[in-house]
């Protein structure tokens, strides 16, 4: 089970002292990073693909009324239904009442991240649903009752021996009672374990990565093939999306998910890459009875007309937080919602409020990398910044850290003051750091120690060396 402590800063500590996670940790390192690095430089001009994908989302995202009203038509064109959500609480209104009229018993779940979002699972559970999530990730972070901890790879906390206890106590049910520690054996118990669910499902819920406005369709990424399965096994398929994922054309959905691809895994296109267009019709020999997409603001609307707008553009790739030294030393459960690293340090607090947010823009180095890997160029240092800004301004910043930074302010202001001091303490610091050439502990900065030695000073300014060297 996660460790449910109050603040980024519990939860981080508890994540750098995880041997196991941090193990996980450094396996993602090596992996997504490198492979969207090697995917990249084999496309010919990988940047001006960038410029394109930002100019499509600010195009869409400058005229977001009509497209989606034109997505509307359209869906309502090949025999859909569209559903507009202005929060959390009346999407899961929504939903529930269309498995309602569905009477369903069993609702298969493709990966989605608003759902996550929304808490959709708490919600139909309430009914009395039996809810299963279809992608292997998720259904593992289901059956531990957990949240995902990326957004592309939900169990990247996990080990595969953590997994294989999780389905020994899960999966005696299906008639599994040996104890399997074979990674292609324990997905091969999950697929065994759907192929029953997909027949018997009522309604199937999936997200969508890009609405399509000029036809009507939504787009789904995977690399499992659940989401084909979850959307046209069911008799019902509901979509749950976020009203910033509409773009004007096929072409500009084509852009984007070249984009993607190479920026979430390191691949040319992901296994399956689908494209539905409604609900079954005649003569078609698969496909849902009935189609619905249930629009969801929850924000997203207060974003658009802001300083934030930018973010609307995110794509939901995670290359952001491959790249962050943050999310990289503390994975996602520290950041406390559904959207971590980066992305998530901007989207929870304008989501879910400063209020219980108000770590998370703290959360971070500024070292711009997220900014320069993004596939839609989307300013994230610039937004942190303007975020703590803002909590400044609103007092939610703690009256020690209010203090300390005031503090550096005023010597920062006044650069003969801060040389002084700083000759001052440089000495005494190198003086006594000298016999381990490091700090254990040091006042005020056991946040950095507790987890990592800080190198002790050579015991003069990089002034007064530079003034030395020039003599």
């Amino acid at each position: 089970m996660t460790v449910l402590l109050d603040t980024f800063q519990q939860r981080s500590s508890h994540a750098l002292h995880d041997a196991r996670l941090q193990a996980s940790l450094r396996g993602l390192s090596t992996g997504f990073v490198v492979r969207r690095a090697d995917a990249v430089a084999a496309f010919a001009d990988f940047e001006e693909l960038r410029r394109q994908g930002q100019a499509i989302k600010d195009h869409a995202l400058e005229h977001l009324d009509r497209y989606l009203l034109e997505f509307e038509a359209n869906v309502q064109r090949t025999g859909g239904e569209v559903h507009w959500a202005r929060d959390a609480a009346e999407a899961r209104n929504i939903i529930r009442d269309l498995c309602r009229k569905a009477n369903a018993r069993t609702v298969t779940k493709g990966k989605s991240m608003v759902s996550e979002e929304i808490a959709l699972n708490e919600a139909l559970l309430a009914d009395g649903l039996e809810v299963i999530e279809t992608d292997a990730g998720e259904y593992i972070v289901q059956l531990a009752g957990e949240a995902p901890s990326h957004i592309v790879m939900p169990t990247v906390h996990k080990t595969t021996e953590q997994i294989s206890d999780l389905f020994f106590e899960h999966h005696k049910r299906y008639g599994f009672h040996k104890r399997e520690t074979d990674a292609a054996k324990l997905i091969a118990q999950v697929r065994t374990v759907m192929r029953d669910k997909y027949f018997a499902a009522d309604v199937g819920i999936t997200g969508a990565n890009f609405l399509i406005a000029e036809t009507g369709s939504i787009v789904l990424v995977t690399n499992e093939g659940n989401g084909d399965l979850t959307s046209t096994l069911a008799r019902t398929h509901i979509v749950t999306v976020g009203i910033e994922k509409v773009v004007p054309t096929l072409d500009d959905a084509s852009t984007l998910l070249r984009l993607l691809a190479r920026s979430a895994l390191g691949m040319d296109i992901t296994s399956y890459t689908s494209f539905i267009t409604g609900p079954k019709r005649p003569g078609d020999i698969d496909g849902p009875e009935a189609f619905h997409v249930v629009l969801i603001d929850n924000g997203r609307t207060k974003m658009l007309s802001g300083a934030y707008r930018s973010m609307l553009r995110c794509i939901r790739c995670g290359a952001c937080m491959n790249h962050c030294p943050v999310y990289m030393s503390v994975g996602g459960h520290s950041y406390g919602w559904v959207y971590p690293g980066p992305m998530g340090a901007v989207l929870t607090p304008m989501i879910d409020g400063h209020e219980t947010a108000k770590d998370l823009p703290h959360a971070c180095t500024l070292n711009g990398k997220c900014q320069q890997v993004c596939p839609v160029k989307i300013p994230l240092p610039d937004l942190l910044r303007r975020l703590r800004h803002e909590q400044w301004e609103a007092h939610f910043i703690s009256k020690t850290a209010r203090f300390g930074i005031s503090a550096w302010a005023l010597l920062a202001k006044r650069p003969r003051l801060y040389h002084a001091m700083t000759s001052l303490i440089m000495p005494v610091l190198a003086r006594c750091g000298r016999g381990k050439g490091a700090f254990k502990w040091l006042p005020l900065a056991s946040g950095w120690t507790a987890s990592r030695d800080l190198p002790s000073p050579e015991g003069r300014t990089f002034q007064a060396q530079w003034k030395r060297r020039q003599r």
